[in-house]
């Protein structure tokens, strides 16, 4: 990492008590260069995550990934979705996995937003590269997976880095 840059605590959300179907991590200031997200997720059945920026559920979203276990790999795209993939999902159940969102440039008004997630799965890594189709600066990001709900103990921290 180069030097004089800083990631600055902004949000976190700690699913408690019971399951919930949605985190949203809103009132996103632009003040910063890229925002980073680190979820460490607990589940009791298999999921595939995802997110959406701005409420957007529009068709907008676009990704490509590759996932390796040490002995095979997969990769593969996705095109007008609407929602970006975090991961490959349908990995196991009773886990544990963690992701790493980087959304790049989130507060220009000019350009679409790329972002890159790096994902630890049970019996994978992978990588994702993400596209919002939108110049809208991104205030809000709201997680949600294929399975409807967060277990308890499931974490997200936001971050802001700011370049010197």
């Amino acid at each position: 990492m180069a030097a004089g840059v800083t990631y600055t605590p902004i949000a976190s959300n700690t699913v408690s008590g019971s399951t919930t179907s949605t985190v949203a991590l809103s009132s996103i200031s632009n003040s910063y260069t890229d925002l980073i997200v680190v979820t460490n997720l607990a589940s009791t059945a298999t999921f595939t995550l995802y997110c959406y920026f701005n409420a957007d559920t529009s068709n907008n979203y676009s990704g490509t990934y590759i996932y390796g276990n040490g002995t095979s790999a997969i990769s593969g795209r996705q095109s007008s979705a609407p929602r970006l993939q975090i991961d490959i999902g349908g990995i196991g159940t009773a886990f544990s996995n963690s992701h790493i969102l980087q959304v790049f440039n989130y507060a220009n008004t000019t350009t679409y937003k790329s972002s890159l997630v790096r994902s630890n799965e049970p019996n994978y890594v992978g990588s994702w590269c993400g596209l919002w189709r939108s110049t809208s600066a991104i205030n809000s990001l709201t997680f949600f997976t294929s399975a409807n709900y967060f277990a308890a103990g499931s974490t997200f921290a936001l971050y802001g880095v700011t370049a010197a």
